[in-house]
């Protein structure tokens, strides 16, 4: 008999991130991953075709579970689940929440039910890591029949950030327990606070519009800024404007990437750096806030992994809180770049989303044993 195999799918609007698992006798084994671009142009019409082009490149495997990440689960999601119609139907109906992302989720798991008919297919949510969050860190200054009605923070990336928390139990025990800010910075950004690996707080809130500025996502506003634009431009002009022509982009009118910005000789790209760090700094210290402390800073995502020099600003402005910087460690990109003395340690690693879609899809699907 073949041997089972486990993928997983990350869809989003113009691309389908994969990665294929080896179901073992005591774990999943990760065989392969990759991504497929340009649906919508370039010969890839839609996320079917997009499947079809991830399993031509798998070759002759048997697939025996589909697990998704799925960025929105609402109030009733709070943990993995199977797929059927209606959570299929439950999943849609969240997409006006998450409109850079959920759409093209269902599209995803609606592609590979028509490719899998029989596969059980598994849906994982970013929001669900953080409803260990106390409920006053779920509210907002609103009526108990609003937050019933499910106006409340959410908080996201939770797939990413569960990533982390199995890292810090495996590989700094001590620091799992304590109390550790963690920064999951890409073109999309977010921090959580977490005490003893469970989220305690975080910045995105009712959908991942909120908290830190990101590629082009506004990040934290003034509500009457939104009253204010919509005197005089339509709904859909004033969602275009927050999600795709603010953040990174929007200040700097040159690029949302930071590679970009940091080549970049226009005073504009500075400014729109340190407007960047500045947030950051903030939000830490409101993360740090919410746990009454730090023991740690994590450092993730692709800026959070790859950018040297913005982690050394941010580290080096989050001094006054006890961060100290081994500039040698940072510059070589070491997984601990906090200085021997420091006394909050300052670590970066990767994270795995990947892994933990897995290991809870074949957990829904085979059982605890897998």
């Amino acid at each position: 008999m073949a041997q089972e195999h486990l993928l997983t799918l990350n869809a989003g609007s113009s691309s389908v991130k994969f990665a294929l698992f080896a179901r073992g006798d005591a774990a999943l084994v990760p065989v392969r991953s990759g991504q497929v671009d340009g649906i919508g142009s370039g010969g890839v019409a839609n996320h079917a075709q997009a499947l079809q082009q991830v399993l031509h490149g798998l070759g002759d495997v048997h697939i025996g579970a589909v697990g998704h990440r799925v960025v929105h689960g609402g109030t009733r999601f709070d943990a993995p689940v199977r797929v059927d119609e209606a959570v299929l139907d439950a999943i849609a109906a969240l997409s006006p929440l998450a409109p850079l992302h959920q759409p093209h989720n269902l599209a995803g798991m609606v592609a590979a039910r028509q490719a899998f008919a029989v596969v059980p297919q598994v849906a994982c949510f970013d929001t669900a890591f953080h409803r260990s969050m106390p409920q006053i860190n779920q509210r907002f200054a609103l009526t108990q029949a609003l937050f019933d009605a499910g106006v409340r923070r959410y908080g996201f990336h939770g797939l990413s950030y569960e990533s982390i928390a199995q890292q810090l139990r495996a590989q700094h025990a001590a620091l799992a327990g304590g109390r550790v800010v963690v920064a999951h910075l890409g073109n999309g950004a977010s921090m959580c606070a977490m005490q003893d690996a469970r989220s305690v707080a975080t910045t995105m809130g009712f959908s991942p519009l909120d908290g830190l500025p990101m590629g082009t996502r506004c990040g934290r506003l003034d509500p009457a800024v939104v009253l204010h634009l919509l005197q005089d431009r339509s709904t859909e002009e004033v969602a275009h404007l927050l999600y795709h022509g603010s953040g990174l982009l929007g200040l700097s009118g040159v690029s949302s990437d930071m590679r970009a910005l940091e080549a970049s000789a226009l005073p504009e790209a500075a400014m729109a750096i340190d407007y960047f760090v500045e947030q950051v700094l903030r939000e830490i210290a409101a993360m740090a806030s919410a746990l009454r402390g730090i023991d740690a800073l994590v450092f993730t995502g692709g800026m959070g992994e790859n950018a040297v020099a913005l982690r050394q600003r941010i580290v080096q402005g989050a001094a006054w809180m006890g961060l100290q910087l081994d500039a040698q460690a940072n510059q070589a990109g070491r997984a601990t770049i906090s200085a021997a003395d420091s006394p909050v340690a300052v670590l970066v690693l990767r994270t795995n989303e990947e892994a933990v879609i897995a290991r809870h899809t074949g957990h829904v699907a085979w059982g605890a044993s897998a």
